[in-house]
């Protein structure tokens, strides 16, 4: 069975994908290129001003601090300066905050979308004994707000000596029952056929979720740690209530105490702003295609 029929299987996915993706936009725009054309400018308009607010947030940070303050021009009179980067990067700790939210954001990812892809095979591909029940409390996790459980995990944090540790910041983000149904409802649509062959060559349930499952599923594993990783670098709340040492805290967390130490700094927040958005930008340039994919197939585009 092997490796042909699932390569077999990726490509009709891919090209269903594709038709499916052809007919939606005839659906939804129409066949009329003048439909296309305005619904184009429309895009270009909506993004425009999507990109203003982020466009004078880069123009502040390179003025002067004198300037920055005052309601004046969008372009800087007193010329362009690199004040505001020199000041934030050797003011503060403003590397160990990245360093930091980028090893919290890649192990949350790691081990978030392996629990939730291995609990979404077990409701979605076996048959044991509480899985509706276990079904219902996950369902039950997701209409919960999250703000309701920090003081028990922060007093379960404390009780393990977990606070000012990354292993504090990162083992309660890794619980997220969103994705374990997003991944079930794609494993749902993993042919029988495959699985029953997997079967009748003797390979048990971790062979068939590691050998047949998993490489069928790369497009929205990559998805779902895409917005994990988004969701984990600019989670400010959970990194905020367990961190008070400096050497642990996250980006955004740290980027708060700046603001509080020195006052209203306009360049440099817009600096550390643009600093901070930096890494996510590039994660977008490089995965843009999955990303784009990951909102129209998971239906996440609010996260």
């Amino acid at each position: 069975m092997a490796v042909a029929d699932i390569a077999a299987v990726r490509r009709t996915k891919a090209q269903q994908e594709r038709a499916e993706n052809r007919a939606l936009t005839k659906l939804t725009i129409g066949p009329s290129p003048w439909a296309r054309a305005g619904a184009l400018a429309a895009l270009v308009v909506v993004a425009g001003i999507w990109l203003l607010p982020l466009a004078w947030g880069a123009v502040t940070s390179f003025k002067h601090e004198a300037e920055a303050a005052l309601p004046a021009s969008w372009l800087p009179t007193m010329g362009w300066t690199l004040e505001a980067y020199q000041k934030v990067l050797g003011n503060s700790d403003l590397l160990q905050w990245m360093w930091n939210s980028l090893v919290v954001a890649v192990l949350v990812t790691a081990l978030t979308v392996l629990i939730s892809a291995m609990a979404a095979f077990a409701f979605s591909q076996t048959l044991f004994k509480g899985r509706a029940l276990m079904q219902w409390l996950t369902l039950a996790a997701i209409m919960m707000p999250g703000q309701i459980l920090i003081v028990p995990l922060f007093r379960e944090m404390q009780v393990m000596g977990l606070v000012d540790t990354f292993a504090g910041i990162v083992l309660p983000q890794v619980v997220a029952p969103v994705m374990v149904f997003i991944l079930k409802r794609f494993f749902d649509a993993i042919p029988q056929e495959l699985l029953d062959a997997g079967r009748i060559d003797g390979a048990g349930s971790w062979r068939l979720f590691w050998t047949i499952v998993l490489p069928l599923s790369r497009s929205i594993l990559v998805a779902v740690a895409i917005f994990v990783f988004i969701g984990a670098w600019n989670n400010f709340l959970w990194p905020f209530i367990i961190t008070t040492d400096p050497q642990f805290m996250t980006l955004p967390v740290g980027l708060s105490t700046v603001k509080d130490a020195y006052g209203v700094q306009y360049a440099q927040n817009m600096a550390s702003a643009m600093i901070a958005a930096l890494p996510l930008l590039v994660v977008f340039m490089l995965f843009q295609r999955r990303i784009v994919q990951g909102v129209a197939t998971t239906g996440m585009g609010g996260q």
